[in-house]
């Protein structure tokens, strides 16, 4: 609960005014049996109707009182409540974004969403919760039982002795909640992961009628989600019904020690009358308790797989560097100094690779699936941390710059991003302040501003959620001009172009060489004639480099390149 704490600090003095006016509207409404029990002993021995009317009109008053205050109580509660989980889901959604690619492959991304909505909600519901039963019910509680040992003491032990049985029953019950609601918070996890990947692959699944498969992947999570939430229930709902039996025991205890003791003269029906009234008022009392302690069970499990994610450490730290930066002998714009890497620490997925490209050059990267072409380019843009060696531009070690100095060095057009929906102008500036000068410029150079202008309302056509309204090349020409849009030092296109003809492929790399001249160009193809023009292009296999060279080179030298260039080009070089 400390992380609850730390965010409700701020908000205290609001919680404090809020809790004053609870206590203030439950102490009143605490008043209500005791002037009853005062009527009904004294008053109507009077038989005075205006002195009657009197003191039911307090009794109105005081419940009025008392429903206004809970009124206003509840609303600043839900205010403070609301702002409590507002900040935390912003300081959340921030660490989530500035987590690195390992740490966000660590987590899962369907386990952030979780946390970022599931749990936080969880959290927010106690923190309402607490505000608006945390206070009354134990005044409830301690008042109601304070009134009736004053009232009649003995009449008040019977009812107090089934209390200790309602405590442990609510503190055993309640210790098993927070593995048992951990549990479902992770099932909750697998389930968003199967819908995320559906939602995302919906056209492959309904392409090749796995439509039945995925539902059975969906059901088996769902049952899994559903077994767990079952046991959660039922472990957590046994507190009602116990404590009300115990309850309903102390009652009937009353009554039954009640009906001698007023035979005798020693005690009177209108303080078991109002002995009932404060035994209700206990009981609600006691029901509040168990719901906060089944809040309770929940949030603390939600808190702590929030509290996993904020403090979680930056593990690509900025390293002391030297203080300007350092101009290399050879003028070599980007350097790999012998990089191997592995994702998970045992299997190398990069190996020993090395090579210095200089300013405005254009490096290509080829290779079979899964040779480690796009774990390259990660590690250049610093999403992942070399294992050995090192990587260098304009001299300095990538792990000395700061992030947000490294990350405006480049543009990227990577082979799995995103459109969002909005204009076609909005998704070329993507909030970055840029004018239209450079977004119709990086439009033109990307060629795409044919089909832009095609339609009607040109930069200003809507686009749908992950560009659904465009074909799969104009998408790709959409995000190359946003990556253009920004003039970057180092332009990086993953694959960006597979799904361009050969004509517009052609024709982008050439507009390329004319309008981005000082730019460092690092493309990653499966084609041969997207990286032939290249400065140097590099051959990759299982993580090892196994060719560099210019296209001709190549050729000479690497039976590998030659094979792919054969294949796709029949041995010819295309302009």
């Amino acid at each position: 609960m400390r992380l609850i704490i730390k965010y409700l600090r701020p908000l205290f003095r609001r919680m404090f005014f809020g809790l004053s006016i609870k206590s203030t509207g439950t102490l009143v409404e605490l008043a209500i049996p005791y002037i009853l029990s005062y009527i009904l002993k004294s008053v109507v021995l009077k038989e005075s109707i205006p002195l009657i009317v009197a003191w039911g009109l307090l009794m109105i008053f005081c419940s009025v009182f008392a429903c206004v205050f809970n009124i206003w109580a509840n609303r600043l509660a839900a205010g403070v409540a609301r702002d409590f989980s507002e900040k935390l889901r912003n300081d959340l959604f921030a660490k989530t974004v500035s987590l690195s690619a390992a740490q966000t492959d660590a987590f899962t991304v369907a386990s952030l969403e979780s946390r970022i909505t599931t749990d936080t909600y969880n959290v927010h519901g106690f923190v309402n919760m607490m505000q608006r039963m945390g206070v009354r019910a134990p005044i409830l509680l301690i008042g109601g039982i304070a009134i009736t040992l004053i009232m009649d003491s003995y009449l008040a032990l019977s009812m107090l002795a089934v209390l200790p049985f309602i405590f442990i029953t609510v503190m055993l019950i309640s210790k098993k909640g927070v593995p048992l609601y951990t549990k479902v918070q992770k099932s909750v996890d697998r389930m968003i992961g199967v819908v995320r990947e559906d939602a995302q692959g919906i056209r492959v699944i309904k392409a090749l009628s796995k439509e039945k498969y995925e539902h059975g992947r969906y059901d088996a999570a769902n049952t899994a989600l559903v077994k767990n939430e079952k046991k959660a229930g039922i472990t957590m709902g046994l507190v009602n019904p116990v404590m009300t039996l115990l309850m309903n025991i102390g009652i009937v205890a009353v009554i039954a020690m009640s009906a001698p003791r007023a035979a005798a003269g020693v005690s009177d029906s209108e303080t078991v009358i109002a002995f009932i009234q404060y035994f209700t008022m206990i009981s609600t009392a006691m029901m509040s308790v168990t719901r906060i302690f089944n809040m309770y069970t929940r949030s603390s499990a939600s808190a702590r797989r929030i509290e996993e994610v904020l403090s979680t450490p930056e593990d690509l730290t900025v390293k002391k560097g030297p203080d300007a930066p350092l101009k290399p002998a050879d003028d070599a714009h980007i350097e790999f100094d012998h990089v191997s890497f592995s994702y998970l620490g045992g299997h190398t997925d990069l190996s020993d690779i090395s090579f210095k490209l200089k300013r405005g050059g254009h490096l290509g990267i080829i290779g079979a699936t899964g040779s480690g072409k796009t774990t390259l380019i990660k590690l250049l843009m610093r999403f992942y941390d070399v294992t050995d060696g090192c990587i260098k531009i304009n001299g300095r070690d990538i792990r000395t710059i700061p992030r947000h100095e490294l990350y405006s060095m480049f543009g990227a057009a990577m082979q799995n991003d995103f459109v969002f929906g909005g204009t076609i102008e909005e998704n070329i500036e993507f909030f970055r302040g840029k004018n239209g000068v450079d977004i119709y410029g990086a439009a033109k150079t990307a060629q795409a501003e044919e089909f832009i202008t095609s339609f009607g309302d040109g930069f200003s056509h809507m686009l749908s959620p992950k560009g659904t309204n465009v074909s799969g090349g104009q998408r790709q020409r959409l995000l190359i001009s946003r990556a253009l849009a920004s003039k970057p030092d180092i332009l990086i296109l993953d694959d960006s172009s597979s799904a361009l003809d050969y004509k517009t492929d052609a024709a982008l790399r050439k507009a390329l060489k004319r309008d981005m001249g000082g730019t460092t160009v690092v493309t990653v193809a499966q084609r041969v004639s997207s990286v032939k023009d290249c400065d140097t292009i590099i051959v990759l296999e299982y993580g090892e480099m196994i060719g560099m060279g210019t296209h001709e080179q190549l050729l000479r030298t690497c039976p590998e390149y030659r094979e792919i260039s054969d294949s796709q080009m029949g041995g010819a070089i295309l302009d």
